[in-house]
């Protein structure tokens, strides 16, 4: 097997190789055909919501009482990274966050866990705690949303027509989950006046029971005959709004039909649920989860031709409206990226016709679609679909499968001009270049394995760049040695030189101007080794000095044409109010040339409608715009007016500018975190930090997540008096719930509705604050007592949320950026930290300033990269001791893949390109393809040496004669990343690997033979010397 030559086995079974070719292009086909489509990979966000109710405690009684005690609980479930929570008065929300060295197949497990903590602590709660709501699929992505408005309909008119259509849409194949937005809930209402009720001595409780009696479903029996079973059903349950009308009162010997004391209503919950509104107007969202692994745009594709059935079966008056379409974007996304791949395929198609002629051109043109046709077979056989990485891995692979194709075609066409048959030609080629080209594509998938085997949310984004590359880098080398020498056999005309043919003798095909110039330059490089290598020091400490220069930026900003925009009002604000301020915010858009359209929730935030976005649950205080603009540019024009709009007409208002970005993100891009166990503390602590955030002039709109307190009414009670009139604190405020808020107490059944009933005062008794004390309290037998007899009343303030992050309260300063600044959000939050390094040394014990955000997960996401880089020098070290068979000829093609990071960092500075997540990962992959080039040349070097040429005259012959190949697979990666330039998210990427490729390509054929040279001490011969001076006169001081 050691001497056994797949070329020539390949050329033996012609047949067997067309065979195979035509079946994996009918598999690679069918693959494209089938491949999943979505705009981003899937990543796990190993994130469970817990959210527990306690009424009538206070923002500070749930944090103490609930949330302290289920954190602790769940401090010990397996696996957790960090708690954060918030606490607000009556409701609590805590998110449990795994770390990343959780596998995504034990998350259902370990919030299956979770739930068991804190379901057995329920006993440890507080009386009357309510049972808590697990939220463990916050991370499904809403990819379609539709509105449904109707001028002149009610929202329960149009939720109705919302069910119906949920219905259907729920039939449709792939559709996991629909959802409805903004339905607002029934209630019946009965309403009667404070003072009739002490006028009449009539005893809440009556109303109650008599409500409670007549609606009661109680079984009324069932007779057995000697044939049927008959039920008996009686009369008088709720059937409309007029029987709880006449529903008869009696107290006191007398007899009142309900309608005669109270006002008896249908209407919409108060404070009303979270809203939703399309361009102004309301509207029911109906939002839809796909299944995993589907194909969005066959789903979209069936969801067009629902939706055009549905809009015929509309009544007049209402519209339905697509305000999210993922599968829209996510076509459009993978057009871009293939038109980006056919690009990247004419310009290595170009590269190969014009360094290689017509015939050894089409030889590799025709080796391409073939490797990528095999390339997404594997990716349908595993799993992988078409999305943004997948398709940008393609791309870049592009520039690489072309490099064993040129170098076996090359080595045949050298040999072809020497005289050598089509047959023998092509089985040197596999000898002399198979095992070096093997380990070379081997090396260069190894410089990936950090992406496919780190931890962490962004690793897990990246993961199918390597199985891509992989895939196509191993294929492209078992088809350079099977399909290429078969199609070079079939299509290569070349004929030997004259000089072949007279002699019998290899030419020298190098003896051209240009070979003959880059030898003077290689020989100058030789002779002053000491200048070459200590200049090639300075230029990778100068490099790296640079990189301190460059931008940092965890991920880019999305291409997606949204703008976001929250508005936050004073905690405690109503949602009355909120959507007032939202209303007039709305105003201010209408008409806007750049808007397409807009969205807004208020009371809670936008569903999940793409991966990278965080939901906001309810709060009364917030609003949330998601408004689409025309394209990117007319987006980035809309932020900044926005921003301008929120600065000078809603001052009151804390609002945010936000566009999406590709990957993991944070609300604001400067976050820094400040934790500690006394709240004033922090809260001078946070302030401080505040200041000094603001006094950095890339920073605007400096705020805290949580800072004001709430309005609150006391009242202080008379225990004495109050127990003298039989009045307990319980009952008093149980009295003053049912008076101001309500108290359901029955239910109203209407098909499959059920709708609650409510009993409370009317309006003017329970929405006025001065007349609180006027509020008569019922003390039993129909006596009614003034409220201000009992209890004083006193205006004070209070927490209305605290946050937490383990077990500790915590505050987040937060900043948007200035937008004259050139500086990205990493770059000012790492300047702002170094800026508190005094304000951190004075900190009392327990307390901290850290970081926050995406800078925060940048770090991790840094550290968990060079987690697996140890693993990867060691299987490439292997990989090159297996091929050279020499520690020096190792350490010395080691040594060669730093040599990247000069171009690096000079293209990033020029172009201005900021260091990210995926730029660290294409300097590792970077590594690799230099590697490939240095083992290419170092295996020639031994090849010459085998022949018994000079270890002097090896080194030059070899750097000549792998020149070409060389320069050839180096600009076909480079200029296959031109596509790749214009991309938000691979530009970065795609410049760092050219720029590096470009100048370690250069530095590989001059500063390689250097240091060869160097450790081995070569030396030219007396002969081989002067020949060598003569060449090189004109570039050689004398």
């Amino acid at each position: 097997m050691i001497n056994f030559n797949l070329t020539a086995w390949s050329l033996n079974h012609k047949q067997f190789i067309y065979f195979l070719v035509f079946v994996f292009f009918l598999s690679g086909i069918f693959a494209y055909r089938n491949l999943g489509r979505m705009e981003d990979p899937n990543f796990t966000i190993k994130q469970m919501v817990i959210s527990v109710a306690w009424p009538g405690a206070t923002a500070r009684q749930m944090e103490e009482q609930v949330t302290d005690k289920i954190e602790k609980k769940l401090q010990d479930l397996p696996g957790i990274d960090y708690l954060k929570s918030y606490s607000t008065p009556g409701q609590t929300v805590i998110y449990v966050n795994l770390n990343e060295q959780v596998s995504p197949k034990e998350i259902r497990a370990r919030w299956l866990e979770a739930r068991n903590m804190v379901n057995d602590i329920r006993s440890a709660l507080p009386a009357g705690v309510l049972d808590p709501n697990f939220n463990d699929r916050f991370d499904e992505v809403y990819g379609v949303v539709y509105t449904l408005t109707g001028d002149g309909y009610t929202y329960e008119e149009m939720r109705e027509k919302s069910e119906k259509i949920r219905r259907i849409l729920l039939g449709i194949p792939s559709v996991r989950k629909v959802q409805l937005l903004g339905v607002q809930t029934e209630q019946i209402y009965i309403e009667i006046e404070n003072s009739k009720l002490a006028r009449l001595g009539i005893d809440p409780s009556i109303i109650t029971a008599a409500l409670q009696e007549q609606n009661a479903m109680v079984a009324a029996g069932m007779l057995e005959t000697a044939s049927d079973n008959v039920h008996l059903r009686i009369s008088g349950m709720f059937e409309n709004l007029e029987d709880v009308q006449t529903t008869p009162i009696q107290v006191g010997g007398r007899t009142f039909q309900l309608g005669d004391i109270a006002v008896v209503t249908r209407a919409y919950a108060e404070p009303a649920d979270p809203k939703m509104f399309y361009n102004g107007q309301p509207a029911i969202g109906i939002s839809l989860a796909m299944e995993p692994g589907g194909n969005i745009l066959t789903l979209g594709k069936n969801l067009d031709t629902a939706l055009s059935q549905i809009k015929q079966e509309l009544p007049a008056g209402l519209e339905i409206n697509q305000t999210v379409n993922q599968p829209k974007v996510v076509e459009s996304s993978i057009d871009e990226f293939v038109k980006s791949l056919a690009e990247a395929i004419v310009i290595v198609l170009i590269v190969s016709f014009a360094s290689l002629g017509f015939r050894s051109g089409v030889v590799v043109a025709l080796t391409v679609p073939l490797v990528i046709a095999i390339t997404f077979t594997l990716m349908y056989l595993t799993g992988i679909d078409l999305q943004r990485i997948s398709l940008g891995a393609l791309i870049i692979a592009l520039g690489l499968l072309v490099d064993d194709a040129i170098i076996a075609i090359e080595m045949m066409i050298v040999k072809l001009e020497q005289g050598w048959s089509r047959f023998d030609a092509a089985c040197y080629a596999y000898k002399a270049t198979a095992f070096p080209m093997l380990t070379g594509t081997l090396v260069t998938c190894a410089g990936f394995i950090p992406i496919a085997f780190s931890k962490g949310s962004a690793s897990e984004f990246c993961i199918t760049l390597f199985w891509v590359v992989f895939f196509a880098l191993v294929v492209s080398w078992m088809a350079a040695v099977t399909v290429t020498p078969l199609l070079g056999y079939l299509l290569l005309k070349i004929k030997p030189t004259q000089q072949t043919v007279k002699t019998h003798a290899h030419p020298n095909l190098y003896d051209t101007s240009f070979y003959r110039h880059f030898k003077r330059i290689l020989l100058w490089c030789m002779y002053h080794r000491k200048t070459v290598l200590a200049v090639t020091a300075a230029a990778f400490i100068g490099s790296i000095a640079l990189l301190g220069l460059v931008k940092q930026e965890f991920f880019p900003a999305s291409s997606r044409p949204e703008v976001i925009v929250q508005l936050k009002l004073q905690e405690g604000a109503s949602v009355i109010n909120t959507e007032k301020v939202a209303l007039q915010f709305a105003d201010k858009l209408d008409g806007d040339p750049n808007i397409s359209y807009y969205t807004y929730h208020v009371g809670e935030g936008a569903p999940r409608f793409v991966l990278s976005f965080e939901p906001t649950f309810h709060k009364s205080n917030f609003a949330e715009f998601i408004i689409v603009a025309k394209d990117v540019q007319a987006r980035n024009e809309l932020a900044q007016k926005t921003e301008q709009l929120l600065n000078t007409e809603f001052t009151d208002v804390q609002g945010h500018v936000k566009i999406l970005f590709n990957g993991p993100a944070a609300d604001y891009p400067v976050m820094l975190r400040v934790k500690g166990p006394d709240h004033e503390r922090i809260r001078q602590i946070a302030e401080q930090v505040r200041t000094i955030m603001a006094a950095h002039p890339a920073t605007q709109n400096v705020n805290l997540n949580w800072n004001e307190k709430s309005k609150v009414m006391h009242l202080e009670v008379d225990q004495a008096k109050a127990r003298a009139l039989g009045l307990s604190s319980q009952d008093l405020a149980a009295s003053l719930q049912v008076q101001l808020s309500g108290a359901s107490i029955a239910e109203f059944r209407e098909r499959d509705k059920t709708v609650g009933m409510v009993f409370r005062f009317s309006e003017e008794d329970r929405n006025s604050p001065e007349h609180i004390k006027d509020l008569n309290i019922h003390i039993g037998n129909g006596k009614y007592v003034p409220l201000d007899q009992i209890a004083t009343i006193r205006y004070d303030a209070e927490e209305g949320l605290i946050y937490r992050r383990n077990l500790l309260p915590m505050i987040i300063v937060q900043a948007e950026l200035n937008p004259s600044s050139i500086l990205t959000g990493t770059d000012v939050t790492t300047q702002v930290y170094d800026e508190l390094q005094e304000l951190r040394s004075s900190l009392p014990a327990g307390y901290s300033i850290e970081f926050d955000g995406t800078t925060e997960e940048s770090m991790k996401s840094g550290k968990f990269l060079a987690e697996p880089i140890p693993a990867m020098m060691l299987i490439i070290t292997i990989l090159l001791m297996m091929q050279l068979q020499s520690i020096p000829k190792m350490l010395l093609t080691l040594l060669t893949a730093p040599l990247g990071i000069i171009g690096v960092a000079v293209s990033l500075l020029l172009t201005g390109s900021p260091m990210g997540f995926v730029v660290q990962l294409g300097i590792l992959a970077l590594s690799g393809i230099i590697m490939r080039n240095s083992i290419i040349l170092t295996d020639q070097i031994e090849q010459h040496l085998a022949t018994g040429e000079s270890l002097w005259d090896a080194i030059i012959d070899s750097t000549i004669l792998r020149f070409r190949p060389i320069m050839l697979t180096a600009s076909a990666a480079i200029l296959a990343m031109i596509p790749l330039v214009f991309s938000a998210f691979w530009g970065p990427m795609a410049v760092a690997i050219g720029g590096g490729l470009l100048g370690a390509t250069l530095l590989t054929l001059l500063v390689l033979p250097v240091m060869y040279a160097t450790w081995y001490k070569a030396q030219p011969d007396a002969t081989t010397k002067n020949n060598s001076l003569n060449d090189a006169k004109k570039s050689i001081p004398q």
